[in-house]
């Protein structure tokens, strides 16, 4: 979808002016909403998806529909986010932290419409951030891993070099580490731009890579790219963690789990707090404790989850909600201890 590029007019300055003023409350029967995807698409069957999947749940239960458009660039981001609010949306997710410039620039033009933007934080009073405390989720697949490795080595692919990202592997670090002190963990990045999303042959490689120095379980943290990782640990008879969404379906028996980040619940959340008239503008974190993120057991890899395992990530899983373990956020401006 393309949009005519907006050029500011005095008046449009005005209203830029104005942007410390909040949206307008109140429930609103049919809001008009809008979802912009970062360049991994909707279907990349990991973090995207999982903003679908949100989209798809509300507008099952309230027959809303949602205008959709996938933004490959920044500038396009911007682009079509202007485009967006020109159609008086009364919101416009926004889905990935490479959209946080886009959103704080269009946020201030447009005071009335509301933004939520995911896994990064933009300010404004027409703004929702949300992060997730990926390191909670990450500890527990850690823990999960540290338990079923044969070899001690275990692997991580992310895909773009990123805190985020590196801030998965910590807490995935973490997590082995308490469990095998002596565990080895390889880690590699597919690249530093966002093409590293969109890789799958060097997602496999470099779990093909990981696999021949030993590793027997491997955590793919890299959007589509991680498609490759995971097919790699088939082909291998290795093992996989998934990311983002539950992707123990799509490899049953080779899949150990998912660490799940539920941008599903965020999204629907966000959009049913427009309809409802509770919608709230700041920064919000969702962890174990908030039902932010989690580990995936179910049917697919149910046969490769001993009850040892189980047990051992539940009670993890309980002592990080209770505040027992606290695990280090390498975005806090700390060193991962891993």
């Amino acid at each position: 979808m393309k949009f005519k590029q907006f050029s500011m007019t005095v008046a449009a300055l005005c209203v830029a002016g104005t942007a410390l003023a909040a949206p307008a409350t109140g429930p609103i029967a049919a809001p008009k909403l809008g979802m912009v995807y970062d360049a991994g698409g909707k279907f990349d069957k990991s973090f995207n998806q999982s903003a679908f999947e949100g989209l798809q749940r509300f507008s099952k239960e309230t027959g809303v529909k949602v205008l959709e458009v996938q933004a490959n660039s920044d500038t396009q981001a911007e682009q079509v986010m202007r485009g967006l609010a020109r159609k008086k949306v009364d919101m416009i997710a926004a889905i990935g932290f490479s959209q946080t410039q886009a959103v704080q620039k269009v946020a201030k033009e447009f005071p009335n419409v509301r933004f939520v933007l995911i896994d990064s934080v933009a300010q404004g009073a027409n703004i929702e951030s949300v992060m997730f405390k990926e390191q909670e989720g990450s500890y527990l697949v850690g823990v999960a891993a540290a338990m079923a490795s044969k070899s001690q080595k275990l692997g991580f692919v992310g895909g773009m070099d990123i805190p985020l990202i590196r801030a998965f592997a910590c807490g995935y670090g973490q997590g082995a580490k308490a469990q095998s002190p002596n565990v080895e963990i390889v880690q590699n990045m597919v690249g530093t731009t966002a093409a590293a999303w969109n890789d799958p042959a060097k997602g496999g490689e470099l779990a093909r890579a990981q696999f021949d120095r030993g590793v027997d379980v491997v955590f793919a943290v890299a959007g589509g790219s991680g498609m490759g990782t995971l097919q790699m640990a088939k082909t291998k008879g290795k093992l996989a963690i998934g990311v983002d969404s539950n992707q123990n379906y799509l490899h049953p028996g080779t899949m150990l789990t998912s660490m799940v980040k539920r941008v599903d619940v965020a999204i629907y959340d966000s959009f049913m707090g427009v309809k409802n008239g509770t919608w709230k503008a700041g920064v919000h974190y969702k962890g174990l404790k908030e039902g932010g993120v989690d580990w995936v057991l179910d049917k697919d890899n149910r046969a490769v989850v001993t009850p040892a395992i189980e047990k051992r990530v539940n009670a993890v899983r309980t002592d990080i909600i209770n505040g027992k373990i606290k695990v280090i956020d390498y975005r806090a401006g700390s060193s991962c201890p891993v």
